[in-house]
């Protein structure tokens, strides 16, 4: 896996060969877990990252307000990672867009969503993005959230692209896809970054992410 992390304009680049650990869902150790208390510790987890960040995330503070025991807690996740992981399962970041007819149409769908704030799961997401870079847990959660879907979204719209005649090279796709990843990424950190309005996401389409599909598309500068 190799994805880009960008920080206040810094650029982190992390790559692993290690294979993702196993999910850490809801373990079941005696008797059954109760599946709305399981809800409850996600929605206060989700919470928690979403308002104050990962460095607050911790056992007591969940516990106190989802009224449970700590006991209850680790029955089910055995670190704070492992919950933030599961929380981070239940989210939705990346959605393929319909098909507008067009890659351009079909590109300005999928970063729709760039011109509102974030929302709870995405600021969520987002206070994970510093930590991942030590650990595996999170990382393997940012990247089943965020940078599969993505990657497959992205092929999504190339096979449309394909469908109407026009294939893309795979080399360019996978350029486009590091592309997204990365400003994916910058969008998550970005210091109270302001949303894009409907023009500046058709600009960023038009001239940033077309030109990596079409780069013969680019005039040449001009003397």
């Amino acid at each position: 896996m190799l994805w880009s992390l960008h920080h206040l304009g810094n650029d982190c680049t992390v790559t692993t060969t290690d294979a993702s650990p196993e999910p850490a869902g809801p373990r079941s150790t005696g008797r059954p877990l109760s599946a709305e208390l399981s809800g409850q510790l996600v929605s206060v987890a989700l919470d928690i990252l979403a308002d104050e960040g990962w460095g607050r995330l911790n056992s007591d503070r969940v516990a106190a307000r989802a009224r449970a025991g700590k006991a209850g807690i680790y029955r089910r996740w055995p670190t704070m990672s492992a919950l933030a992981r599961h929380a981070l399962g239940t989210a939705t970041l990346v959605r393929v867009p319909d098909d507008s007819g067009s890659l351009l149409g079909d590109l300005c769908g999928l970063l729709q969503p760039w011109t509102r704030p974030l929302d709870r799961l995405e600021r969520a997401a987002a206070s994970l993005v510093g930590a991942s870079r030590h650990d595996q847990e999170l990382r393997a959660g940012l990247d089943e959230a965020l940078v599969r879907p993505l990657a497959e979204a992205v092929r999504e719209l190339a096979a449309r692209e394909a469908g109407r005649g026009r294939p893309l090279p795979a080399e360019r796709v996978a350029l486009l896809e590091s592309v997204l990843q990365a400003l994916w990424w910058q969008r998550y950190t970005g210091f109270a970054a302001a949303p894009l309005s409907t023009d500046d996401v058709d600009r960023l389409v038009r001239e940033v992410l077309l030109p990596i599909i079409e780069p013969e598309a680019v005039a040449p500068a001009q003397a």
